[in-house]
């Protein structure tokens, strides 16, 4: 079987499973916030809000505790495979097809001549060292989130500069999507 092919069609599926599980994840969160925005203390506890719902036929009640309970049922489903889903498939969508195509997708002869392996080892090495450099800063800024949104936006202007000095336009772009 031809590369070209399984090439295309794995960046097909690829693009399809981050665009639906981004869906997914994004209507989870909105549900969320609907839901937080509709709750009422309960009648029969102090520590409850309560919110009640009908859907497809079905009468739905919903609690929120504003403290984990003492014991939780199991299972307890828990909503991160969505948000899980959406940044593992974004990051194999990356590899798959900046990181292999690095030359034809990050790299743009007219801004930097780099290849395409060096274009895809600064994009890995900038992921990284974003990381890093936002974690020590929240630990440093803890508690001032006015100076650390200022340090961030900051620091992400001058990534910004960085980057559009060695990235083609649309390389630059999904490197700033992507450390953000």
């Amino acid at each position: 079987m031809d590369w070209d092919y399984l090439d295309e069609w794995a960046q097909f599926l690829l693009r399809w499973l981050h665009v639906i599980a981004a869906i997914v994840w994004i209507g989870t969160s909105f549900y969320f916030v609907a839901l937080d925005k509709h709750l009422r203390p309960s009648r029969d506890r102090d520590d409850v809000s309560e919110e009640w719902e009908i859907h497809g036929g079905g009468f739905y009640r919903v609690e929120k505790y504003r403290v984990a309970p003492d014991e939780l049922p199991d299972p307890l489903y828990w909503f991160k495979w969505e948000a899980y889903t959406t940044w593992l498939s974004g990051f194999a969508l990356l590899v798959a097809l900046y990181y292999v195509h690095a030359s034809i997708y990050l790299v743009d002869p007219g801004v930097a001549n780099i290849s395409g392996w060096e274009a895809a080892g600064l994009s890995i090495a900038l992921l990284g060292g974003g990381y890093v450099v936002y974690e020590a800063l929240c630990r440093l800024l803890e508690g001032r989130e006015l100076w650390l949104a200022g340090a961030g936006l900051a620091l992400l202007t001058l990534t910004a500069w960085g980057v559009s000095h060695v990235f083609s336009g649309r390389g630059t772009d999904l490197q700033l999507g992507a450390m953000l």
